[in-house]
Formats: C-alpha cells, sequence, structure tokens
C-alpha cells in the first residue's frame, strides 16, 4: 500500500499546475484547501446516500442550524456532513459550470467546515483559477487522488497533511517564521514535556489536555500527539489551539477533523482569535502546553484591554505579574499559559502542569529591575516554576538566524529540581541543511537537529548534572537587588553681575534683600552653602524678610553651581544627612546570595568613600545573563600569525594586479 509519503509527492505534483497565475509561495492557498476538501469527499464517500436521505427528509421541518448539522452528521457518521448532491467525480462532468458547482459543493458542507473554508477564503482562489482557465485541471486532477480511508488511514492523512504543510512553509520561508517551527524543535520540546510522565499517561482511562494559544498551522500539536502515538498508544491526548490567523487556522482546524475523534475529543479542538484578547479557553485549565509565540512582535492593538485586565483583576486576571514592553509581547502567552495552570492534588487527580515555550533570548534579560519584564521572571522564578532554559542553535528557523531558547515551566518539579534551575547549552549541537529529509538551506534555515542529536540533550536533561553544557542552579542565583548609590551636593556660590540682573528679573521685588546680600557677602566664590545660607537666613530674619519657598529655591539655583571642591550640602530641616547629586547618582545590582552592606563596604566605599546607600529605592530584579555562565576564554592570535596571514593577503592582492596589467 502507498505510505504517506507516495501521496504527498503526488499532490505536489498537481501544484505544479498553479505555476503562472500563483508564485511557488502562493501555493498553498490552493493545495492545502483542496487536500481537504478532497479527503473530507472521500470520507463521506460510504454514507452520501444516507446524508442525502436524512436532508430530504428534514428539510423544511423545525430542524435547523445546529440541530440539523448534528443530525445529519449522525448520518454521516463524523463530526461533519456533506448534503449537497455533487462529489468530486460529478464535478468533472460539467466542465463550463465548475466554478458555481464547487462553491455550492462546499456551501453543503456542515457549519465547522463551511467556517473552514471561509477562513482559508478559498472562494477568491476558485475564482483566480477560473480566470486562468484551471480550475477544472485541479478539481480534476485530485479527483485521481484516491484519499479514502480504507486507503489511507486517519494517522496516514495526518502525516500527508503534515508533510505538505512543512514543504509550503518552506517555499514561503520569508513568513512562515510567524506560524511554522521546525520539526526537529517540537520533537525535542515534546521529549522534554513528556519525559517523565510516563506513569501519568500510561493510566488507564486517564485523559490529558494540551493547549497551544498560538498554534500556527497545528505543527505542535500534531508532534504531540505522534509522540503519544509512538509511546503511549492507549493514552488518550486530547489537543486544542487558538490563532488569529486565518489560514494558519483553517489548516490546523481541517488537521483536526480529519483525525480521530479518540484522539481530539469532542467539540471544536482549534478555535479562532487573538489569544491575548478574546480567550477562546478563558475557564479551561490544561496539563500541558507547548507554543511558539511570534518574536518581538508588538502588542500595540491589543495594548488597552490587557493594560485593563492587568490593573482592574491583578493576578485574578492573566497579567498580574506585569507587563513587558510593548515592542514584544513573548511573555504574555507565557503568563497567559501559566494562569491555565491546573492545580496540584493528586487526591482530586490534579497532577498539575508543564509547559514547553520557545523564546529568542530577549525575554532572558530584556528590562531591569522593577521592568514587566523582570517583575515577570520574578513572579516564575519566585514560585519555582521555571525548571530549565536550553539555549538551540542559532539559523534554525526558516525567517530568522537569531539563536532561540526553550523555557519549561511547572508547578510539579520533580523532587531533585525543586528549588533549582537547569541551564542547558546546545548552541553547538546541530547539523548543516535545513532538515534531515532535506540537507539544502531553507531560507534561514541552514541548520538543523537530527534524532540522534535530539536524544542525546534529552538525556543531558533527564541527568540534571554539572558539565561544560549544563550547569545547575538555585533560583535565588538569578536574582539580584538594585541598590541606588548616592553622593552628596557639592555647591559653590558666586554673586555676579549677570546672575543677579537675572534673578530679580524674576523676583523685582527682593532687590533691597539682594543688594544687602551682595554687600554682606561679597562677591567671591564661597565653597560652603551650608554656611552662606545660614549667613543669609540669619540677614533676612534681622531684615523681617520672608522668602517664600519658590524664592528660595530659585536664588540657590541662580547663584551656585556644583563643584567636587564644595563642602557636601546638608539636608534641611531635622533630616540627618546630606542632599543627593542626582547627577552623580549610581546603581549597583547585588546578588540576592550576598550581603549587602558587606559587599557595599568591600565595593563601593573604598573607590567612592562619601557614597552611601538609599535602601528605600531597593528593587529585587530577575535576569537569566545565559552567555555570562557559559562564557569560553578564546586566547587571542599571536601577532606572527596574524602578520603572516597579512604578508599573505598582500601577496595575494601583487598578484590579482599583475594579471590585470598583464
Amino acid at each position: 500500500m502507498p505510505d504517506h509519503n507516495y501521496f504527498s509527492n503526488l499532490i505536489w505534483q498537481i501544484a505544479d499546475l498553479l505555476r503562472g497565475p500563483y508564485r511557488p509561495p502562493q501555493y498553498e492557498r490552493v493545495m492545502l484547501p483542496m487536500t481537504v476538501l478532497r479527503r473530507f469527499d472521500c470520507v463521506l464517500a460510504a454514507t452520501k446516500a444516507n446524508v442525502l436521505a436524512e436532508y430530504e427528509k428534514r428539510r423544511g421541518g423545525r430542524l435547523e442550524g445546529d440541530a440539523l448539522d448534528s443530525h445529519l452528521n449522525n448520518a454521516a457518521g463524523q463530526r461533519f456532513h456533506n448534503h449537497s448532491p455533487l462529489d468530486f467525480e460529478k464535478l468533472k462532468g460539467d466542465p463550463d459550470h465548475i466554478e458555481q458547482h464547487l462553491v455550492s459543493y462546499i456551501k453543503g458542507f456542515s457549519a465547522n467546515v463551511r467556517r473552514i473554508f471561509d477562513y482559508f477564503e478559498f472562494e477568491n482562489e476558485i475564482e483566480k483559477m477560473r480566470e486562468a482557465n484551471i480550475l477544472y485541471l485541479v478539481v480534476s486532477k485530485f479527483c485521481d487522488v484516491d484519499l479514502h480511508p480504507s486507503t489511507v488511514r486517519n494517522e496516514e492523512m495526518g502525516r500527508i497533511f503534515e508533510n505538505l504543510i512543512r514543504r509550503f512553509n518552506e517555499l514561503a520561508n520569508e513568513t512562515a517564521g510567524d506560524h511554522f517551527t521546525p520539526r526537529e524543535v517540537i520533537r525535542l520540546m515534546v521529549n522534554i514535556l513528556f519525559m517523565n510522565d510516563d506513569g501519568l499517561l500510561a493510566t488507564p482511562g486517564a485523559v490529558r489536555k494540551l493547549l497551544d494559544p498560538a498554534c500556527g498551522t497545528g505543527g505542535m500539536l500534531a508532534e504531540a500527539q505522534n509522540y503519544l502515538r509512538e509511546h503511549h498508544a492507549e493514552a488518550r491526548l486530547y489537543v486544542y489551539g487558538q490563532d488569529y490567523n486565518k489560514r494558519a487556522f483553517a489548516t490546523a482546524a481541517s488537521d483536526m477533523l480529519m483525525k480521530e475523534v479518540s484522539h481530539n475529543g469532542g467539540g471544536e479542538n482549534v478555535r479562532f482569535g487573538d489569544s491575548l484578547i478574546d480567550d477562546q479557553f478563558a475557564d479551561d485549565t490544561f496539563d500541558y502546553f507547548l507554543t511558539n509565540p511570534p518574536f518581538g512582535v508588538d502588542w500595540k492593538k491589543q495594548q488597552k484591554a490587557i493594560q485593563q485586565e492587568h490593573e482592574k483583576r491583578g493576578f485574578d486576571g492573566r497579567f498580574g505579574a506585569g507587563l513587558p514592553r510593548v515592542n514584544d509581547g513573548s511573555l504574555l502567552f507565557l503568563q497567559h499559559m501559566i494562569a491555565k495552570f491546573e492545580p496540584v492534588r493528586p487526591a482530586g487527580h490534579k497532577h498539575g502542569s508543564r509547559l514547553a515555550i520557545v523564546f529568542s533570548g530577549s525575554p532572558l534579560f530584556t528590562g531591569g529591575a522593577g521592568s514587566g519584564e523582570s517583575e515577570i521572571r520574578k513572579w516564575v522564578i519566585e514560585n519555582d516554576w521555571l525548571e530549565a532554559v536550553i539555549a538551540l542553535p542559532e539559523q534554525m528557523f526558516y525567517n530568522t538566524g537569531i539563536g532561540t531558547y526553550v523555557w519549561i515551566v511547572t508547578n510539579r518539579k520533580e523532587k531533585r529540581r525543586k528549588g533549582r534551575i537547569q541551564l542547558l547549552d546546545a548552541r553547538e549541537v546541530w547539523t548543516a541543511g535545513g532538515s534531515e529529509e532535506n540537507k539544502r538551506s531553507l531560507g534561514d534555515k541552514r541548520r538543523h537537529i537530527t534524532n540522534a542529536q535530539i536524544a542525546d540533550i534529552v538525556r543531558l536533561y533527564g541527568r540534571l548534572g554539572e558539565g561544560e553544557n549544563s550547569k545547575i542552579f538555585d533560583n535565588a542565583d538569578f536574582g539580584y537587588t538594585r541598590v541606588t548609590v548616592e553622593r552628596p551636593l557639592r555647591l559653590c556660590y558666586e554673586m555676579t553681575i549677570e546672575d543677579k540682573a537675572r534673578f530679580l528679573d524674576a523676583c523685582p521685588h527682593l532687590l533691597d534683600d539682594v543688594q544687602a546680600i551682595d554687600e554682606a557677602l561679597g562677591r567671591e566664590p564661597q565653597h560652603d552653602w551650608n554656611e552662606v545660607w545660614s549667613r543669609i537666613e540669619n540677614l533676612l530674619h534681622r531684615r523681617k524678610s520672608r522668602w517664600k519657598a519658590p524664592e528660595q529655591k530659585l536664588f540657590r539655583s541662580v547663584f551656585t553651581q556644583k563643584d567636587s571642591r564644595a563642602e557636601p550640602v546638608a539636608k534641611s530641616g531635622r533630616d540627618d544627612g546630606y542632599e543627593p547629586d542626582s547627577d552623580l547618582r549610581d546603581f549597583e545590582n547585588i546578588r540576592l546570595k550576598d550581603d549587602i552592606d558587606d559587599y557595599f563596604e568591600r565595593e563601593v566605599r573604598p573607590h567612592v568613600p562619601d557614597a552611601w546607600m538609599d535602601r528605600s529605592k531597593d528593587k529585587v530584579g530577575y535576569e537569566i545573563n545565559f552567555n555570562r555562565h557559559f562564557y569560553r576564554y578564546t586566547p587571542p592570535r599571536s601577532l606572527e600569525e596574524i602578520d603572516a596571514e597579512l604578508k599573505q593577503a598582500e601577496e595575494e592582492i601583487l598578484r590579482l594586479l599583475r594579471e590585470v596589467t598583464e
């Protein structure tokens, strides 16, 4: 029997018919919906007569909408039906009206399938193919592809679909990274997500649920189910997804409908909408989460709604920990998923949740103490939810060459991992080429991870050992206190004719007082503002003059300049100490494990003797500086080696010049 590769190649060949009216990155606009349509046509063929009879019986009656769909679905024996008298064979019978018949055929499906084709925006493609005179040919070719369940089982159909999605996304590599994650990255994430859950997954009758809130074309959902089929055939994993990209959503929804109900539960598993402001699973919790949210995509359009939820609901909502800067919303997805964690209550069959998410490097360290990003990291780490961070090789994704990181987050750490975080450096674990099947580069994707390399990474992860590529830290190792270090303000007083005129322009009514001050203090610079102001206050008291606070402030700003040789300015009133100089203010990030006073005396005081700490402004922050922990010193090359290379380059240039002139 032909395998999924045979059918994938057969459908792939049909795509050549689109060349001309469509560019290769646009082929998926036709080929994916046509594949879905042909599969549905084959699946429903055996019960087509039953559905048509039931439809004639029910048509015009009281049943309509969802109620009618439910009856017709039962007649079809599926979660969908088609009550049009047409099928692919009949569509071939009238070439002149193929467009109208195809649209009518699609409208004969149940509402869940019609909605999928609406999101595919397939009627636009039907019109485009008609205008290019290729619509009938494409339909005829698909009619020759036998996707009947007796020929292609649901499992094989899923693989065909996944194969096509991968190929079309590789063609569209300029945007594919928005909704397509390389399969080997997903396999790594899935292996680690389920690695210690054999007991839970093998429990008879157990049902586990997995969510991807940015599911794209459903690759992560499909790979999670593949893992369960290979390792725990008896386990039931219901997968759910949400996405706001119309075509990606339609693709994922189609994939779910094509698969067995036993692997998906009932209802609509993939739903359309923006997870951040239109949560389609608001009242649900899940056992597992997988996602690759868009890198560096801003959330300005959602900002108002998200800020309202943050401010009004706090931790009763999803974003209580904090909001990242508006140019990157990836940490919002992390909070969104944590809000859907199962609690850990084994007696109530609640076993907590595990989450794997792909990030760029930014969420590891962007934002100082007190920023939204730092507050989110603080919340996750102090709750002991961050289990590990895995650094992946660069050039792994289709539309970006940047380095990426997989975070593993859970509220049910193993006992040996509690209070600890593993950093695993897999940046040098890669093989050249786009994938194991395709060794050529695909867009920015020039590297892949083989199955053997995935197994090596998973074993290294599971050992939880210290080594060159794996390091274990206490949670507190990533925290620090941002301490404000102040230095005293030092002012030199001097009255000049120009400054005097400037002050009197603003306060002409103080002329007599200023003249008295000028006469009493003179025009020479004076380096002790405390003494100067004391003399001025005494003089004004004798003159029975009372200056308002703004006038006093203006006088000091006009007649003083900062001078490092001057005496420190004492605080006014009963406060002890000196006024701080905001221009000299500095900050020290001191590890949570360090004694702050001891650190200050050891590291700061010897260099800045007049400094002090303002502990009222302390802020606790968290960051994960991956490079610092895996820094490897590379000694510089010798001067002799560099000179030899330069000499060789000079000789090559001279040789080329001689060739040009000769």
